[in-house]
């Protein structure tokens, strides 16, 4: 739903993109500490209930998962490793940041069940990516659906933070959503390579 915006939030990014090419930052580097930041801030805050702080932490290093591509784009180094590393370093950024709230589940609330469903929206997440991924390596399109990436970044990290400010079952709502709407995401995007597959 949210890849519709990536136009727009690429224009807004471009200077920045710019300015770091300017002063010979290289956009794997850009994309190698994101990640790590994100890491750390959903590993160390979700845990520790540190839930607000958390998620504005991960929302400003996010970021930095379009601005290499910028980055590359502008400066022409664009590559095949370049997407490589950025795709497998996304799955590395999406595991920590729902792992951290399955442990804020586990220990903080101590809410197994909350915790299982929360592992099942990460497990439908890095499903989601992979058929893609899969399908793209056979010559099939395997894009869209109801929860992209983009997606599931901004309302887990939206109900995240709206939970640390004390708002009630948001993060419970939304770990319920992208579990169901990761399932859902799968299918369509299953079904959209079956009829190409199948297609004369």
């Amino acid at each position: 739903m949210l890849e519709r915006f990536r136009a727009g939030a690429s224009r807004l990014l471009t200077p920045i993109a710019l300015f770091l090419n300017r002063h010979g930052v290289s956009p794997d580097l850009v994309t190698a500490v994101g990640t790590a930041v994100v890491m750390l801030a959903a590993l160390i805050c979700y845990p520790m209930g540190w839930l607000w702080q958390g998620s504005l932490v991960i929302a400003v290093f996010v970021l930095a998962d379009m601005i290499d591509g910028l980055m590359a784009k502008l400066s022409g180094t664009a590559s095949k490793w370049g997407a490589f590393l950025d795709s497998s370093l996304d799955r590395l950024g999406d595991g920590a940041i729902f792992g951290g709230l399955l442990l804020y589940f586990a220990y903080e609330r101590d809410a197994p069940i909350w915790a299982g469903i929360t592992l099942a929206a990460l497990v439908m997440g890095q499903l989601t990516s992979y058929v893609r991924a899969r399908a793209e390596s056979l010559g099939f399109e395997a894009n869209g659906g109801l929860a992209a990436r983009a997606d599931r970044i901004l309302i887990g990290l939206l109900a995240t933070f709206l939970e640390g400010l004390g708002v009630p079952w948001t993060l419970e709502i939304a770990m319920t959503f992208l579990a169901v709407a990761g399932l859902v995401t799968v299918a369509q995007r299953s079904r959209s390579v079956y009829r190409q597959a199948k297609a004369p």
